[in-house]
């Protein structure tokens, strides 16, 4: 497991005149997000934070004292490290330990690279990279869903792509 920062919450723009900051939440809600008291390497010390009604979030940082600086943080990611995410049960992931895992076919054909994680509403689906073409062209792409029928085995070192998956 790799110590590489974890994105949690993006800051949208500026809420009121004080430094308030709003945030788009990436992560299970304000309740997680309230486990962190510092973000991006001790940067950003959260003073309040509060949701917004909205599904998002309200937050005070003690480094922001205008809405001048508090805009000005508009796009910043909020991230902590890897190791500060609470452990896993079994079967559980977080999306940052599947991103740049090697994926293989079921048969020990090597497919590519775990690029993405996205949910469309229906489960996590895993976008993988093809490896560059020999004349340079990036790999093309395709997307499996995270279930078992697809994904019958993964660790920290890849992912194994059940073959009728792979040949798309």
């Amino acid at each position: 497991m790799s110590d590489r920062p974890v994105t949690l919450a993006a800051v949208s723009g500026a809420h009121g005149v004080t430094g308030e900051v709003r945030l788009k939440l990436f992560g299970e809600g304000v309740v997680e997000l309230k486990r962190h008291r510092t973000f991006n390497d001790s940067s950003l010390t959260v003073q309040k934070l509060r949701e917004d009604g909205k599904g998002g979030a309200i937050a005070r940082f003690a480094e922001v004292t205008d809405r001048n600086a508090a805009e000005a943080l508009r796009g910043t990611l909020l991230t902590v490290p890897r190791s500060a995410l609470p452990p896993l049960t079994e079967g559980e992931y977080y999306y940052v330990d599947l991103i740049g895992l090697p994926a293989v076919s079921t048969t020990g054909e090597p497919l590519g690279t775990c690029i993405a994680v996205e949910n469309f509403g229906a489960g996590d689906v895993l976008e993988i990279e093809r490896p560059a073409t020999a004349d340079g062209k990036r790999g093309q792409r395709f997307m499996v869903p995270m279930r078992t029928e697809a994904v019958p085995e993964w660790d920290g070192n890849r992912l194994v792509i059940a073959a009728t998956y792979a040949e798309q």
